[in-house]
């Protein structure tokens, strides 16, 4: 049977996207149609929040698009040398949060420590938030 596979592609270890290989050993054949498009908004507003971590309390990751966001900033900026010696810190002596394991991953990459990555969605984030709020220091 044919199916139409609604995403962008993305290649596995073997050089094929993941979901036509397992739409394919059951006997589906899948065609990929990219349908979504996407573009960084607020770069330069963003970038500069990011180079003064003392005016924030933390960071919270909601998507590995948020991560390609930090990455941006700091490759557009030139601030990688700047983030390897001393942002990197500044912000890792605050709270960073993540929704979701494979965002948890990337944060990681960047050299961020990061919590709640096990909540598995926005509200038991919030919710995780919250009560390390309450918690007596």
């Amino acid at each position: 049977m044919k199916v139409l596979l609604l995403k962008d592609p993305k290649e596995d270890d073997c050089g094929q996207d993941p979901y036509i290989r397992e739409l394919g050993l059951y006997g589906l054949e899948a065609t990929l149609i990219p349908v979504l498009s996407f573009e960084f908004l607020s770069v330069p507003s963003f970038s500069e929040k990011l180079s003064h971590p003392e005016g924030y309390g933390g960071l919270i990751f909601t998507s590995p698009r948020a991560v390609e966001a930090v990455e941006l900033c700091l490759e557009k900026d030139n601030k990688t040398e700047v983030w390897r010696k001393s942002l990197k810190e500044k912000w890792n002596a605050k709270s960073v949060y993540v929704v979701g394991n494979a965002t948890a991953s990337l944060v990681n990459k960047i050299g961020l420590h990061t919590e709640g990555e096990n909540c598995g969605n926005a509200e038991k984030l919030a919710e995780y938030i919250c009560s390390m709020r309450r918690s007596p220091i």
